[in-house]
């Protein structure tokens, strides 16, 4: 129930990922979100965010932006990293994650999407048939939609915490359109 919902994994920062893992397990792109996943929301790149985005650039990895926000929220923040970005993707639509994806010249099979937000950010990436890895955000400040929208996905987590104890230590989501 609700599969669509559930990230591939659930992980306390985006900094606490594996890429390196990911790249000999043949992952070759990653979409980001921005806000509250790799920076506080509006905040502009930091060092680490820098630091992640070069290691991710040696290791071979293409890499997006793939954000709601306006042009110049996305690109202050790109200024920084200098990878690829879409702004006012329409997320949670399954067409931005496409077209991010065939920016960077990957597939389904090998690009992974990061966020933390269930109904924009993993929903989405899940329609379009990319692995997910939700992340717990970075929020010392969220607008009301957003605040009420972590209410939504409490028990979403839950559940899918619950799932995840009783089936196995990885949800991998079965929804493709």
């Amino acid at each position: 129930m609700c599969s669509f919902l559930y990230p591939g994994e659930y992980l306390d920062s985006t900094y606490s990922i594996d890429f390196d893992k990911l790249y000999r397990d043949g992952y070759r792109g990653v979409i980001f979100d921005i806000d509250n996943t790799l920076v506080p929301h509006g905040a502009p790149a930091d060092e680490r965010a820098i630091s992640l985005f070069c290691h991710l650039k040696n290791l071979g990895f293409s890499c997006m932006l793939l954000s709601n926000n306006k042009e110049p929220r996305v690109k202050m923040f790109n200024d920084a990293v200098q990878v690829k970005y879409m702004h006012k993707a329409g997320k949670p639509k399954p067409s931005g994650y496409r077209k991010a994806m065939e920016a960077i010249g990957c597939d389904t099979s090998n690009t992974i999407f990061v966020g933390d937000q269930i109904f924009t950010d993993v929903m989405g990436a899940n329609l379009a048939g990319i692995r997910t890895i939700l992340v717990k955000p970075i929020h010392p400040k969220e607008e009301i939609q957003i605040v009420l929208k972590r209410f939504l996905e409490k028990p979403i987590i839950a559940c899918y915490l619950l799932h995840r104890k009783l089936f196995g230590a990885k949800y991998e989501s079965s929804a493709k359109l």
